[in-house]
């Protein structure tokens, strides 16, 4: 069984119209690098409804986006410091988006008088591929094969066919001279 590695990703920001985007290619970087390509599109796509929302109808501009990844859940929580940020009608389409495009979401209060709106999506099993057979690992014998060019090169003692080898042969043994060392060492 494969057991994720849990993550966690923290960015201050103040919301500016360029910082939008580049928010979202931040968040798109680190999902990717945490193998979590199939949640990019809808992130991001939460993120900015968020923090476009921030910028439009928030006073103070700074805000904090946590992301953490724990092997099934990925959530995602943006959280302003801005005491007037209230979701109103206006809001309520971002709402209405994030809960379209999450899997669960809420909103709380923070410590500082701002407002925390967070998202999860869980990661679902992709559609299996079949496993293809893997090839049987060649045996020494298929993986060397000796070329077929070159001879095999010939022992260096050959089976004697006249007694009178053999008992040479056997004579050289006995002294050590069939070893390759001359007779007495």
């Amino acid at each position: 069984m494969k057991t994720a590695v849990p993550c966690y990703y923290h960015l201050d920001v103040e919301v500016g119209p360029d910082r939008v985007d580049q928010v979202k290619r931040i968040l798109a970087a680190h999902l990717r690098h945490w193998n979590l390509e199939s949640l990019v599109e809808s992130v991001c796509h939460c993120a900015d409804v968020l923090l476009r929302t921030i910028e439009e109808y928030a006073a103070d501009r700074n805000t904090t986006i946590e992301m953490w990844w724990n092997g099934q859940h990925l959530i995602t929580a943006v959280a302003d410091s801005d005491g007037t940020f209230h979701p109103d009608s206006a809001t309520r389409g971002c709402l209405a988006q994030l809960a379209a495009l999450s899997d669960g979401w809420g909103c709380c209060a923070s410590g500082d008088g701002g407002r925390i709106v967070w998202f999860s999506r869980r990661v679902r099993a992709m559609e299996r591929a079949p496993l293809v057979r893997p090839l049987p690992v060649p045996s020494l014998r298929e993986a060397r094969r000796t070329p077929r060019g070159r001879p095999v090169p010939a022992m260096a003692l050959s089976v004697p066919t006249t007694p009178s080898e053999e008992t040479t042969v056997a004579a050289a043994a006995l002294s050590g001279g069939a070893r390759g060392y001359p007779p007495g060492v």
